[in-house]
């Protein structure tokens, strides 16, 4: 009884393993500004895998783009749900899915810029795709992600180095920045209004 019940614990694609290139990484305010200048002013961005606090649709949405957000704790899984309209998708999906979302990328034909470990570049599953056409946005140094105990700050030492796989995204097919850190918290709006108040 008591292993069932700790495996009903451990549902959903976006749970958490236990290495820390799989479990959840929630990427930073200074990770998606690369990204924003490359994705055309007035198209219709779908983010699957994003929270409202997510800083993906926080900043698009602070730019003017037109933001669709879904998420698996809304009910909405990215592998059967599909918005009747959308230009682009751009997001940080589960690392330990990348073979799923990248195969679910491909059938769904639509431009695409997801933040991924940047030796998902190889492996046979993914050949049958990226030999399709793939770009690839890399930076001078790893990101360093948020995760569920760290909302407020990232944590340092990232293990991992991460890029963004795109197609039909950028202008040529590599493409390396510096990336400049600054910190921003994770929070919802409700937090920010109740922050907000206390100043």
């Amino acid at each position: 009884m008591e292993g069932k019940e700790k495996m009903s614990l451990n549902t959903g694609y976006l749970k958490a393993d236990r290495t820390e290139e799989s479990g959840e990484q929630y990427t930073p305010y200074y990770a998606v500004d690369p990204i924003l200048k490359y994705i055309p002013k007035g198209a219709r961005v779908w983010m699957p895998f994003d929270s409202e606090w997510s800083a993906f649709y926080q900043s698009f949405r602070d730019k003017g783009f037109l933001t669709i957000r879904s998420d698996i704790s809304d009910g909405l899984n990215f592998f059967k749900y599909e918005p009747e309209e959308y230009d682009c998708i751009v997001s940080n999906p589960p690392f330990r899915h990348k073979d799923a979302v990248i195969k679910r990328l491909y059938e769904l034909g639509k431009p695409f810029a997801v933040l991924l470990p940047l030796n998902s570049l190889q492996g046979v599953a993914r050949y049958q795709y990226f030999r399709q056409g793939i770009q690839i946005l890399a930076f001078d140094k790893r990101i360093a992600f948020h995760n569920p105990q760290n909302m407020r700050d990232y944590k340092k030492g990232v293990s991992f180095a991460t890029a963004y796989f795109c197609r039909d995204v950028l202008p040529r097919d590599l493409i390396i920045e510096e990336l400049t850190e600054y910190k921003r918290p994770l929070i919802t709006e409700s937090e920010g209004k109740a922050n907000e108040s206390k100043i």
